[in-house]
């Protein structure tokens, strides 16, 4: 048999390099202009799809969000609602490279929540309830990126959609009975206070009777419109500068008594000028500075707070 060379068609498949024959890579096929690869093509489809998605839900919501607005506006105890979504943006826009290393598992099992929030929408719409209606955003959103995204999308972004929360107005039926017991727990302190000062005071309900003329604790002086703003700064205060949970929880638990001490404050401050000032200027002027000025001393006791949990934190580690 002779040894001559190899036929070029038993050559078809390989190519020879360096006086070697080895595998040729295989052919690809020349791009047609205007073709568009299947892993964009699906890219751009998942694009339309959650555009259409977020169209739907902004058509469904419209209503709902104009009136949240007009509310936030028109009410002083909301008025904070207008940071909330810049806010609730800035924390997506913080965690998008934790975000982005997600692994995207579309998962059915948000499904449930998705027809919850919208039957809580029927709910709000037929019931005329605005906070159902308001609160059914949240959970509808909650339930898509479970649908889109995954579980792990919903747990990472669940600290965004506890701060939407915080921009929907209590119910007014909650309101009433928040407000009315700190009308009654303000009253009688700010009285308690008069007394130790020598004030002659006579306290009937929230109303408190001093010689000069009566000093009523209305809705407004509850402490509950301090009590939401401080509430709402306490918890932007402690995602900013503070990295541990147990201390975000404790600043934001604080403004509760913080805004009810401040609220006392204002009234007994009130009461002293209506009883050896003028009451008119002490209803008119002071009233509304006293206000300003109790929300920033509040501040100050947040960040004192603050402060002597760092130090008893330094100090146990010095111990240690």
């Amino acid at each position: 048999m002779s040894s001559g060379p190899i036929p070029t068609a038993e050559l078809t498949g390989y190519q020879r390099q360096n006086g070697a024959l080895i595998e040729a890579p295989p052919a690809t096929q020349p791009k047609i202009d205007g073709e568009v690869s299947p892993a964009l093509h699906r890219r751009t489809v998942d694009w339309v799809a959650i555009a259409v998605l977020a169209a739907f839900v902004i058509f469904l919501y419209r209503h709902v969000a104009v009136k949240l607005v007009v509310d936030w506006y028109e009410l002083p105890d909301f008025s904070h609602g207008f940071l909330i979504p810049f806010f609730a943006g800035f924390l997506i826009w913080d965690k998008r490279r934790k975000l982005g290393s997600l692994r995207i598992v579309p998962s059915w099992a948000g499904l449930p929540l998705v027809a919850l929030g919208l039957f809580e929408l029927l709910l709000g719409v037929l019931g005329a309830d605005l906070f159902l209606e308001r609160t059914s955003f949240v959970l509808l959103m909650a339930g898509i990126v479970w649908m889109l995204l995954g579980r792990a999308f919903v747990r990472e972004l669940k600290f965004v959609l506890f701060v939407l929360l915080l921009a929907i107005p209590i119910p007014a039926v909650l309101f009433n009975q928040i407000t009315f017991p700190l009308q009654l727990q303000a009253s009688a302190l700010a009285s308690q206070l008069l007394q130790l000062v020598g004030v002659p005071v006579l306290r009937d309900g929230n109303v408190i009777q001093l010689p000069a003329m009566p000093l009523e604790v209305a809705e407004a002086c509850s402490g509950i419109r301090s009590l939401m703003s401080l509430f709402t700064v306490a918890v932007i205060y402690g995602y900013f500068l503070e990295r541990k949970t147990w201390k975000r929880v404790v600043l934001a638990v604080s403004a509760l008594p913080i805004a009810v001490a401040a609220n006392v404050a204002r009234i007994f401050g009130t009461g002293l000028c209506v009883q050896y000032w003028d009451p008119e200027k002490a209803l008119g002027f002071f009233h509304e500075f006293s206000g300003w000025l109790m929300f920033v001393v509040s501040l100050a006791c947040l960040y004192l707070i603050h402060i002597a949990m760092r130090v008893m934190t330094h100090r146990r580690r010095q111990s240690a």
